[in-house]
């Protein structure tokens, strides 16, 4: 029910709108009432988007099929994006050109709003203060389908080496029902290398052609998207491109770092390491885990650089080894690692504490990153069992600072220990249920590792106090990949950000020029990206050293003011009573210690041990995470709850609130008046906010019908940069004018 759409998909929606990245209003026919009409539908949407140089060409190809028995006439709406600085458009229907045209904020806001009168529906209020491309379609034909095709281009904003692309994709929430296939592709292309690309709005692939290419994916099928596409990528022409984004609400600043290598590295420039793959043969493996398992080490040894050491280790009751030391990657290594890994076969109990003291001890050289891969599908069951006994001898052998990352096969693993181990020595854990391959999993983790090119990372700040930022152990840098680092910090002004690694036997600085804002009213995505990780960083030290109050006090108002609402903490959307009271959060502890029990988080072993795992991990990577509840809803940087039918802003403040009646003449001129705030009302019909220090309750039953009948504050919108910029000009433009026709009128009556 995003931003209260079932009103409009259950009720509204019999008048017929229908949308992908643009929506038809239908024409009904005269004879005809508006919701005897079905609701059309979208067959697929698929959208090809070139950025060369800031310049972008988006291309739309969708279907919409009517449902009714008779051809239809509609009217297609784009709402265009805020940013956008359209060029061309053009519009398509099965081949043949059509006629649109661009309408302006105030013409467009019009149509909004008689089409929010027609629906009685809010919902489309939120496109209020944006452009629009219009035009006709005909015939939509009965029980049929119609393909139409748009292309536009654009100049994309380009600031401090951070570009933005944002398409409309929002609005195929308004869809009658899940569409077949979804599907956007990007091709970047720039003069200067291309570093970061990240998406905080959808699960992207990225594939590197070149320093100076990349392609960019995002594919669903049966599904109803209900956000923007928005795509940040990075350009400079350093050997690893730093680059920051901010936001800053008063006291409260946030940041996101991002952090990424060129992508075509010298081979010299690739650190040489050291990797030990280690192996469990234990009877349990026995099957197709076993040989996936060998095809995974035959890629990984197939895959070694010519400077890399490695050696291959196998447990069971017993340790064996392909050499007693580290051996070179050349072809005759290879060629007989291959051999050793053929003959591998599955018997015998589980002995993991040797088996890691052993490949630990093989480490030799802390100039070369040492990196061990442990893969395993069960607990130890032979030599030192106890976990606290395994990860203290661990710690204490891992002198040479070995990067442990753990692959946990199946449900019978101790997710406690594998994740200790691998958060201890600055690895990872992955798990594998039954149902997937192994191979893969090993295959495409071993790919991103393979070409480290600076290791033993260490970011600084100085001119801003930083805290609090995630990941709290940084990665190191592989070719092809990225760091995003996500902070808060206080103050503001201009800063330096300095970047320490290793590469191979040197250690490398490097700095880099930054301002963090004193206010920034942009990107307000960050502080809930932020608060998802370290909520995920709380969650799991809650999963593996037990509940804490403070930690869960502290998850609690993270949850319930940034709107991120876990499996665990869901209940807590329930809850009207008031947090900051003591019986409030008394009882909202109650409810996360059940959430707890109930959904066995702390389990050691078992399904649900992977799903805590695995849910407290997304979290701690949380680009994207839905809440899945529909009395949750984000609205630029606020949260609202659902409170008795009525939308409820998390900040809100109710004394001396301005009531204003849905649907009145006082509701579309406030939105006139307020045209920033249409955000807000398309929540629904009755919907309490703040904004700019004014409190309003929006309500069907009661509230001012007329503006004369009270005083409504008009909410200032504080101008864009490039807005002051473009009034500036005007500005001197006719100034200067005004010059040159004073100084001919002079000259003239001077001639004369």
């Amino acid at each position: 029910m995003k931003k209260i759409l079932i009103g409009l998909l259950l009720v509204s929606i019999l008048t017929g709108i229908a949308a992908a990245d643009g929506m038809i209003i239908p024409v009904p026919p005269p004879d005809v009432r508006p919701e005897k009409i079905p609701p059309f539908a979208i067959k697929y949407h698929h959208v090809n988007i070139t950025i060369d140089n800031q310049y972008a060409e988006t291309e739309i190809d969708q279907v919409f099929k009517n449902e009714f028995s008779r051809d239809l006439e509609g009217t297609y709406i784009f709402p265009i994006p805020e940013t956008a600085s359209i060029h061309e458009f053009s519009m398509f229907v099965e081949g043949e050109k059509l006629d649109g045209e661009i309408l302006k904020k105030d013409e467009a806001r019009q149509i909004y709003e008689d089409i929010v009168r027609q629906l009685i529906d809010p919902a489309l209020l939120e496109y209020v203060g944006q452009d629009m491309f219009k035009a006709s379609v005909y015939p939509i034909p009965a029980n049929g389908e119609k393909r139409i095709q748009l292309r536009y281009s654009e100049v994309i904003r380009c600031e401090s080496g951070i570009c933005h692309y944002r398409y409309p994709l929002e609005i195929e929430k308004f869809s009658s029902g899940d569409i077949e296939s979804v599907l956007i592709s990007v091709r970047l292309k720039s003069n200067k290398p291309i570093k970061a690309i990240y998406s905080p709005t959808h699960k992207i692939s990225v594939s590197r052609i070149n320093d100076y290419e990349a392609e960019v994916s995002y594919e669903e099928e049966n599904v109803k998207p209900e956000k923007d596409f928005e795509l940040y990528y990075t350009v400079s022409e350093e050997d690893f491109g730093l680059n920051l984004l901010t936001f800053k609400d008063g006291e409260n600043g946030f940041f996101m770092l991002l952090l990424a290598p060129k992508q075509e590295t010298k081979e010299e420039e690739i650190i040489a390491k050291d990797i030990i793959f280690v192996l469990d043969t234990s009877g349990s493996m026995a099957g197709d885990k076993i040989e996936q398992a060998k095809s995974a080490l035959e890629f990984c040894v197939n895959s070694l650089n010519d400077e890399d050491r490695f050696n291959l280790i196998t447990f069971n009751t017993n340790i064996g080894e392909f050499d007693d030391n580290l051996v070179d990657s050349n072809s005759e290594n290879k060629k007989n690692a291959l051999e050793f890994i053929s003959k591998i076969e599955a018997s015998g109990g589980t002995n993991i504490n040797d088996a890691l003291l052993h490949a630990l001890d093989m480490v030799e050289d802390e100039e070369r990153p040492s990196i061990i891969i442990f893969l395993t599908d069960g607990k130890p069951t032979v030599g030192t069992t106890d976990n606290e006994k395994i990860m203290g001898n661990v710690k204490d052998e891992n002198s040479g600072k070995a990067r442990i990352f753990v692959f946990g096969v199946g449900y019978d693993v101790n997710t406690h220990l594998l994740d200790k181990i691998s958060g201890g020595n600055s690895g990872a854990s992955e798990y594998v249920k039954p149902e997937e391959d192994i191979e893969i999993k090993v295959s495409d983790f071993y790919s991103k590792i393979s070409n480290p090119v600076l290791s033993n990372l260490e970011i600084g700040f100085s001119g801003v106090s930083v805290r609090d930022s995630y990941p709290k152990e940084l990665p190191d840098l592989f070719k092809g990949s990225q760091l995003v680092l996500f902070g808060r910090y206080s103050g503001g002004g201009d800063a330096t950000i300095t970047l320490a690694g290793r590469t191979g036997k040197e250690e490398k600085t490097y700095s880099y020029e930054a301002n963090f804002p004193e206010e920034n009213s942009e990107n307000e995505f960050i502080p809930r990206l932020w608060a998802t990780r370290k909520i995920g960083y709380l969650m799991d030290e809650i999963r593996l050293h037990g509940e804490n109050e403070e930690l869960i006090d502290e998850i609690i108002n993270l949850s319930m003011e940034y709107g991120i609402i876990t499996p665990y903490t869901s209940f807590l959307v329930d809850m009207d009573t008031d947090l900051s009271r003591p019986e409030g959060i008394a009882a909202a502890r109650e409810g996360f210690s059940q959430s707890v029990v109930d959904m066995a988080f702390n389990a050691v072993t078992g399904l649900s041990a992977i799903k805590s795992a695995q849910t407290t991990q997304e979290l701690k990577e949380g680009d994207i995470y839905e809440s899945g509840s529909t009395r949750v809803e984000h609205v630029g940087k606020k949260t609202f709850y659902q409170r008795n039918g009525t939308w409820v802003d998390n900040d809100w403040d109710g004394d001396d609130a301005s009531e204003i009646k849905y649907g009145s003449d006082a509701y579309f001129e406030f939105l006139k008046n307020n045209p920033e705030t249409g955000k807000y009302l398309a929540l629904g019909k009755e919907v309490n906010f703040c904004s700019d220090g004014n409190c309003y309750i929006i309500s069907e039953q009661a509230g001012a019908e007329a503006i004369s009948e009270t005083t409504i504050p008009t909410t200032t919108i504080p101008a864009r940069e490039e807005d002051t910029q473009v009034l500036f000009l005007s500005l001197l433009v006719m100034g200067i004018l005004m010059l040159v026709a004073v100084a001919a009128l002079v000259y003239g009556k001077g001639r004369k």
